[in-house]
């Protein structure tokens, strides 16, 4: 009988072991793949992490190329501005031949600057003050109600590079 229960008892103490090892492999197993999706989502991340990098990268790039003239067009607006008042004063006292050939260099002028992306911004008398495109240097009594709060004259034209403005239009307003 005593033989009988030391074989149960080495039965029992192989069955454990068995299951203890399996148990152990179940956990390695769970730990392995564990670690492998740990690494897989390191990798994922760190994919999304660089995808957006380019990205980012390449709108900065767009961003550059598209403002990258920003500087000489601005110091070329007070040129636009004297070209302007040239025409002015020669539309009140000079020939026709000197009018045209000024009026001719300044087309050439602004269409060069078209192409880069320089544009006037739209103002007229009686338009909304808007603040996001105007600059108010002073406000005066309206002539009549229906100019207050709006533009009464402009004193600067403004302008906008793509879509970005670069020079408020100055203006005076009606209070």
């Amino acid at each position: 009988m005593e033989d009988q229960n030391n074989v149960q008892d080495e039965l029992l103490q192989n069955e454990e072991t068995q299951i203890e090892q399996t148990e152990e492999t179940n956990d390695t197993e769970n730990n392995s793949e564990a670690l492998i999706q740990a690494e897989k989502d390191k990798y994922l991340r760190l994919f999304a992490e660089f995808e957006n990098y380019k990205k980012r990268t390449q709108k900065e790039k767009m961003e550059f190329f598209k403002y990258a003239n920003q500087e000489l067009i601005t110091s070329l607006i007070p040129v636009v501005d004297d070209f302007d008042r040239c025409v002015a004063e020669l539309t009140k006292n000079a020939d026709d031949k000197t009018l045209e050939g000024i009026q001719l260099i300044q087309t050439k002028f602004n269409n060069i600057l078209k192409d880069k992306g320089l544009q006037k911004i739209d103002v007229h008398s009686g338009d909304d003050f808007n603040v996001d495109f105007h600059e108010a240097i002073t406000q005066i009594p309206a002539p009549d109600e229906t100019l207050k709060e709006k533009i009464i004259d402009i004193v600067e034209t403004g302008y906008q590079l793509q879509d970005k403005v670069i020079r408020y239009a100055k203006v005076v307003i009606g209070k």
